[in-house]
């Protein structure tokens, strides 16, 4: 069997060990210093000057968007724009904050937005927000969107939990938009077992992020907006201010383990990204050989990190004959994200007018993935290989 992913940690037993040692010997556990540790390596790492920590990367979509509603710049009934090929929890707090989501169809090529696919859209439909996602470690002409979000007048945000890492020649995926969300969820580029991360340059939307995280309280901020908070609201005494609410929150906030797990994990984060660009490369070779298949472009992207291998077959029949191969060969496989998201119950339930999207319903009718980590072996290596060979 070649499950999805085999580990929850890159150098497992190593990483458990450290992990018994710490709890064995903390005094506290509940979010603290090891969580700001986190954040400040991370923020370095990903060249952001604000990184604030979550229990989940899923959280870490809601708290952003409630953070741009507590502070206006998004408002209910705003037209949010986002990648038809997504995971649920991009879309959902869309609905969930009032805002209406609109769906932009995702290429087949790069498996993402396009800016011409964006510029289309806006032609008929005025966005306020665009929450694109960096599917499966690929991304679109991000510097191009970034500018016609820009001209427009669009916030645009970047759901990148299934891209760490990946870079294209004009920077890292992530640091495009206004803020970025990251997953360390155990099968994505580095796990903290649940955890999630908001990246961002913007000082005020990180500190309204930090108040959503916490209930809406002022208790993780720093002094001077503790202050200015508190001579807002007349708040005069140190202990009332203690469970003074001042906007919308949620208990999102991560634990000690998780920021302990993301600090451990860190030191292997270019390790893991360098063997599974390699793992994809090597598929890839054989991949681009075989006319039943769809070869996904990325001749912009400079560094590719991808936790699965896609396969997008050519019609649905192929689909058939390609995932037998793997089930077979006992591989785990998955569909393609979510497909055309559209077609998801709960979208259905809470959206009325759906797009047409004929990009993406082709990569849900045809695609699957299987994992791609670094504890896979050359022979799990050449038995994927041996399922995508003409």
């Amino acid at each position: 069997m070649i499950p999805l992913m085999k580990n929850a940690f890159l150098h497992e037993h190593e990483t458990k060990k450290a992990l018994a040692d710490f709890i064995l010997n903390s005094d506290k556990l509940s979010m603290g210093e090891k969580c700001t540790e986190f954040e400040t390596a991370f923020s370095k790492k990903q060249g952001r000057e604000e990184a604030i920590l979550f229990n989940s990367g899923g959280s870490a979509n809601i708290a952003l968007l409630q953070s741009l509603k507590n502070l206006g710049r998004l408002k209910e009934g705003d037209n949010i724009g986002f990648s038809a090929l997504t995971w649920a929890t991009n879309v959902m707090p869309i609905i969930q904050m009032g805002f209406n989501p609109v769906a932009i169809d995702s290429g087949f090529i790069t498996l993402n937005l396009t800016s011409d696919a964006i510029l289309k859209k806006i032609r008929d439909t005025k966005l306020n927000g665009l929450f694109i996602t960096n599917a499966l470690g690929f991304a679109g002409d991000l510097d191009n969107i970034k500018k016609l979000c820009e001209k427009n007048e669009i916030i645009l945000l970047e759901d990148n939990c299934e891209a760490l890492g990946t870079e294209l020649i004009s920077g890292k995926t992530g640091n495009f938009g206004l803020a970025s969300t990251f997953s360390f969820f155990v099968a994505h580029h580095m796990s903290t077992i649940e955890g999630g991360m908001i990246c961002t340059d913007d000082d005020e939307l990180a500190e309204m992020s930090r108040m959503v995280r916490s209930n809406g309280w002022d208790r993780n901020l720093s002094t001077s907006q503790q202050l200015k908070w508190r001579k807002k609201y007349e708040i005069n005494s140190d202990f009332e201010a203690k469970y003074t609410f001042y906007d919308i929150g949620f208990n999102l906030r991560p634990t000690e383990i998780t920021g302990f797990l993301g600090l451990y994990q860190m030191q292997f984060i270019d390790e893991t990204i360098k063997c599974r660009e390699r793992n994809y490369l090597l598929f890839e070779d054989v991949l681009r050989k075989n006319p039943d298949l769809e070869y996904i472009y990325h001749d912009d992207i400079t560094v590719l990190s991808t936790f699965a291998f896609p396969v997008i077959c050519k019609n649905i029949d192929l689909k058939e004959k390609y995932m037998k191969r793997f089930v077979d060969a006992e591989i785990e496989i998955r569909p393609l994200i979510a497909g055309n998201i559209q077609n998801q119950p709960f979208y259905s339930k809470y959206v009325k007018e759906k797009e047409k999207l004929p990009q993406t319903d082709y990569l849900g009718s045809n695609g699957f993935y299987c994992g791609n980590y670094p504890e896979l072996t050359d022979e799990d290596i050449e038995t994927i290989i041996g399922c995508i060979t003409k």
